[in-house]
């Protein structure tokens, strides 16, 4: 590998040692993780939705892809082929290259980018990775400090361990649907958001982070594996294992207030509210509204906190009972005075409008250099010292391989070379 022409101390060396680095960039992130390089091998949701938010905190995320791209790249609304709507919020913050990795010169160039990274991070199953001679015994033999993090469906200790995993068979397997169904549903149905996927990231970014600062400590790099599948069964176990956790069992699974039939949004005389009737204080400010105040004392069911977690079913019928006879803007003068949690029910248009989300800046409007005006979204966490940037456009395809490949040493003639071949492209 040539050497580069700027060198920087790198977290998780010991004292006095260098590890090479790429030259400085030409608008370099900020934020608490700004300086720290991650190779980004992942598509559709999962991974991308990991290395976002890490790309948000200010890491240098270079998205290695095919030359079809992330599949996510072709979900469609989109102005332009390529560049759908999902992709443009999971994918900002981030740089695009393209390599071949079955080609010689692709897997060259992404053990190059390696090399110099502090994190490798893919969503597809170890065996594949393999295949491609990406194992983390290939990527550590170039870069012994690398975080080699994957994300993917089942620990590869157990006999799903080669099985494929997506969001909705994941959701199925740690029985979202059921409780779903249990709860009240018609029919067992999926959660209508990439829940599987998004823990699953979150988790990721956790492992990132943590195996960031045990590096700091001991100088050494690790392989981490973060299986969907038991991402989603702590998940969900942590509220449902119920009389279960006990040997011997003290009742069945469940978290009853959860599975309640009537633990939805109350309806009123014109619409809906959610609100959650939960401490001594606020049941007496609920019987006192609704002119039976005397009952908080006198029905067993109501009157501590372990007698209502034994009759979570009736205190919610309860409740829906009063609310559907009065309109919302009267439940929700009466409820707010009494100091009693309660929201109204948005639609998906409605957080576009809140209030509070506008005056925080959560939502801003930016110029797209190929998609025109895009709405993005802000960060979910707000930093007194090392506040992050305002958020980079999601890349075209191949936007940046010259560029990250110049960064790892390659001349423009070399560059031009892989393009012929296919090992590489450009956007346009």
């Amino acid at each position: 590998m040539q050497p580069h022409s700027a060198c920087l101390r790198c977290t998780g060396f010991p004292a006095g040692a260098l590890i090479e680095r790429p030259p400085a960039l030409a608008n370099p992130m900020s934020g608490p993780l700004a300086g720290i390089r991650i190779i980004d091998l992942t598509t559709v949701i999962l991974g991308p939705y990991a290395t976002q938010k890490l790309g948000d905190l200010g890491a240098d995320v270079i998205k290695v892809e095919s030359r079809d791209g992330d599949n996510m790249r072709h979900s469609a609304p989109m102005k332009h082929a390529g560049m759908g709507h999902i992709f443009l919020h999971l994918n900002r913050n981030k740089r695009s290259v393209v390599l071949d990795l079955k080609q010689a010169a692709g897997h060259a160039a992404m053990l190059k980018l390696c090399a110099s990274a502090d994190v490798l991070i893919y969503n597809v199953r170890p065996q594949a990775m393999a295949r491609l001679k990406l194992s983390y015994d290939d990527v550590r033999a170039v870069n012994p400090k690398i975080i080699y993090v994957g994300a993917y469906g089942f620990s590869q200790d157990g006999p799903y361990a080669a099985k494929p995993a997506y969001d909705d068979l994941i959701q199925g397997m740690v029985a979202l649907p059921s409780i779903v169904e249990q709860a009240g549903g018609d029919r067992p149905r999926f959660v209508p958001s990439t829940v599987a996927d998004r823990i699953t990231g979150l988790n990721a970014v956790n492992a990132v982070t943590t195996a960031l600062f045990q590096r700091e400590r001991s100088g050494v790099g690790q392989a981490i594996e973060v299986p969907m599948f038991e991402c989603l069964t702590e998940f969900v176990l942590s509220d449902h294992m119920g009389g279960k956790t006990f040997e011997p069992p003290l009742g069945p699974m469940g978290y009853p207030r959860l599975l309640a039939e009537h633990r939805n949004p109350y309806k009123t005389k014109d619409g809906y509210l959610c609100l959650l009737i939960y401490n001594d204080k606020q049941w007496r400010n609920f019987f006192r509204i609704i002119g039976n105040e005397s009952m908080f004392e006198t029905d067993a069911r109501y009157s501590s906190q372990g007698n209502r977690s034994q009759h979570f079913a009736e205190c919610y019928a309860f409740v829906a009972g009063h609310i559907k006879t009065r309109t919302s803007a009267e439940w929700l003068a009466a409820l707010t005075a009494a100091d009693i949690p309660v929201m109204p029910l948005n639609s998906l248009e409605d957080l576009l409008a809140d209030p509070h989300l506008n005056q925080t800046g959560f939502f801003s409007v930016i110029d797209h250099p190929s998609e025109g005006r895009l709405r993005s979204m802000g960060g979910t966490s707000q930093w007194s010292q090392t506040p992050p940037d305002a958020p980079h456009p999601a890349p075209r395809l191949g936007e940046h391989s010259a560029e990250v490949l110049r960064e790892a040493g390659y001349t423009d003639a070399d560059i031009a070379g892989m393009i012929a071949t296919g090992a590489t492209q450009t956007a346009g």
